[in-house]
């Protein structure tokens, strides 16, 4: 049993600690060749760097000590993991880093990837605010979040969860790198604003409820927990409008560094 939870352990760690820093790593390689050359914004390296430190500090001790024993403490994490950290990741635009870095025919490949069907249902932004927020509901309402405490398997994959559907989320509804077939402001807005209610609903469920049941945690942890979701919340999804309308207010035609948001037009490495 312990071997069992060393090997998941280990697992965690290298998909939520060594991966992000090697990401972070091409990341910063890509991101200086680029300002040999031409211009690629500090902002954004400054922002990608962010989230990696989120997401690998939620992760180490003393944070993940404390969230494997007290709500509160995994509720900081989650914070972390699914909503602060996918947060500096986008804005650190990766994508569009990604699309100078490569040859322009590798380059197109990705882009008819995101063309297909399969991924642009998963990339809708109605798709990824039910992977995110309606992942949390059926953790936090139901017995699944006191199955993971005593289940490896279903604990690494829900902090990696946390992780991808953040990412999906705040990408899809106000991501700076292109998307094709994107859907209007418009809609995307909508979803932004009943993601952030449906996320308030359920920290006032927890609060008010005491979810989640059949764990040995006070009514006092558990709304503080409950509090920290609903409040810190409050915080990403502003930052995520915020992103929103500034990229809006721009009226630009174009993504960050010149390139094009229609994707038969990006300019891409020669």
């Amino acid at each position: 049993m312990h071997h069992t939870e060393a090997t998941h352990s280990a697992a965690l760690f290298i998909l939520l600690v060594i991966t992000p820093v090697v990401l972070l790593s091409f990341y910063l390689a890509a991101a200086i060749r680029i300002r040999s050359t031409a211009r690629w914004s500090a902002w954004r390296i400054a922002s990608f760097t962010a989230g990696t430190a989120l997401i690998v500090a939620s992760m180490l001790p003393p944070l993940a000590d404390w969230a494997h024993h007290n709500l509160r403490g995994h509720m900081l994490q989650h914070l972390f993991l699914g909503m602060f950290g996918p947060l500096g990741l986008v804005f650190g635009a990766p994508g569009s880093l990604l699309l100078r870095s490569v040859s322009s025919q590798t380059a197109r490949g990705i882009m008819n990837i995101l063309r297909t069907r399969p991924v642009r249902f998963l990339i809708h932004p109605v798709t990824a605010a039910f992977l995110d927020i309606g992942g949390m509901y059926l953790l936090y309402l139901t017995p699944l979040y006191a199955l993971s405490m005593s289940d490896p398997v279903l604990f690494v994959f829900l902090h990696l969860h946390f992780v991808l559907s953040g990412y999906l989320f705040t990408w899809s509804v106000a991501g700076p790198d292109p998307a094709p077939h994107r859907p209007s402001r418009l809609v995307r807005l909508i979803v932004i604003f009943v993601a952030t209610a449906a996320h308030a609903i359920l920290g006032k469920l927890m609060y008010g409820y005491g979810f989640p049941h059949a764990i040995s945690v006070s009514l006092e942890e558990t709304r503080a927990a409950a509090q920290w979701m609903y409040y810190g919340g409050d915080v990403a999804e502003f930052c995520i409008i915020v992103g929103f309308f500034s990229a809006w207010f721009r009226q630009r035609s174009t993504l960050p560094d010149g390139l094009v948001d229609k994707s038969p037009s990006i300019r891409l490495k020669k």
